[in-house]
């Protein structure tokens, strides 16, 4: 069953249930992750973990959960993305590039490349801003050494700042990759939550 096949769009009500419904699973997934990575002292990103992600977010949503897109996207701004058979090489490439300097960067700016980067290749047919910022979160707790109990989370934070996210992303692009802007917002958004807890 996929949903947005049978309903045709978004906005049926069936699909926004099952949206909602993914979504805390997706959440409890991000948790259990992260608190299996840290028992068996293996704090890094895998292409496992993400596409684990993504399944979670898009589960008899969309079709390919959980698999690299098999054909080429854009998006309504005119934005392309790489070439489907460039994707799996880009997320090796990536992947490496996070655990290499895992130790040597701090959480929101590592949280930021994943979040930029993964957005940038967009490997999935659908559901790739939710995996990129539950991927974003993933990484940060792990830096921090566990979950992060904030309620609303980071990923949901990001989402309700979505023009100042959009915006940060889009310089990213702009510039060559420099994620300053959106490492800012990360920390920012961190901190937020650090004092209301």
């Amino acid at each position: 069953m996929i949903l947005f096949d049978l309903c045709g769009n978004e906005a049926h009500p069936a699909y926004q249930s099952l949206h909602v419904d993914n979504h805390v699973r997706h959440l409890d997934f991000i948790r259990s992750a992260t608190e299996a990575a840290l028992d068996v002292e293996r704090p890094f990103l895998s292409q496992t973990v993400i596409k684990a992600l993504n399944f979670h977010a898009i589960a008899c949503l969309h079709t390919n959960a959980g698999q690299y897109r098999p054909c080429d996207v854009g998006n309504e701004a005119g934005t392309k993305y790489p070439p489907f058979w460039q994707v799996p090489d880009l997320m090796d490439d990536f992947t490496n590039q996070v655990n290499r300097h895992w130790e040597t960067t701090g959480p929101a700016e590592l949280g930021a490349h994943v979040l930029w980067r993964l957005n940038a290749i967009h490997p999935f047919i659908n559901g790739n801003g939710r995996t990129a910022r539950a991927a974003c979160f993933f990484a940060i707790c792990l830096k921090a050494g566990g979950w992060l109990p904030y309620d609303p989370v980071l990923p949901v934070l990001i989402k309700e700042k979505n023009a100042e996210y959009i915006a940060a992303l889009r310089e990213a692009d702009a510039n060559g990759g420099d994620i300053s802007k959106l490492a800012a917002f990360l920390k920012a958004l961190l901190e937020g939550q650090v004092r209301s807890t």
